[in-house]
């Protein structure tokens, strides 16, 4: 979704911001979400992590050029929260200490020893050059 914004005083050029769509936002989060309710609770975070990664850096990848961060951090809770509710359900018993300790390495974002759960907050976000006539025209000039 492209919003068009007024110009700066002095300068002659419209910025355009790209957003994620929402439907877009919503697509991922399914996605994330059915992930979670596919690999059962008796395998390892390390299954987990290897079938959410690789949705979550597309997604990211695709999306990083814009305006993506608040969105980003939307989605960055949305799957820790996803991913630690599918670590409680794994050890229904367990403390949140407890669980941190056992699959935490640093703070309170979910990794093993070999992979971390990708953090969408942390993808560098790339906003639109305005490049003006630096665009190659197809067509050809008359003169």
């Amino acid at each position: 979704m492209a919003h068009p914004t007024p110009p700066k005083e002095g300068d002659h050029r419209h910025p355009i911001y790209t957003y994620p769509a929402k439907k877009a936002l919503a697509a991922v989060m399914a996605k994330v979400k059915m992930l979670c309710r596919q690999i059962g609770t008796n395998q390892p975070l390390e299954a987990l992590l290897d079938r959410l990664n690789p949705a979550v850096q597309g997604w990211c990848a695709y999306f990083r050029v814009g305006v993506s961060s608040a969105t980003f951090s939307y989605l960055r809770h949305y799957l820790w929260r996803t991913v630690w509710g599918w670590l409680r359900r794994q050890h229904p018993k367990s403390t949140w200490k407890q669980i941190r300790r056992s699959y935490c390495n640093v703070g309170w974002w979910p990794a093993t020893k070999n992979r971390a759960l990708v953090d969408p907050g942390a993808v560098a976000i790339h906003w639109y050059r305005y490049r003006g006539t630096k665009i190659p025209t197809p067509w050809p000039t008359t003169g």
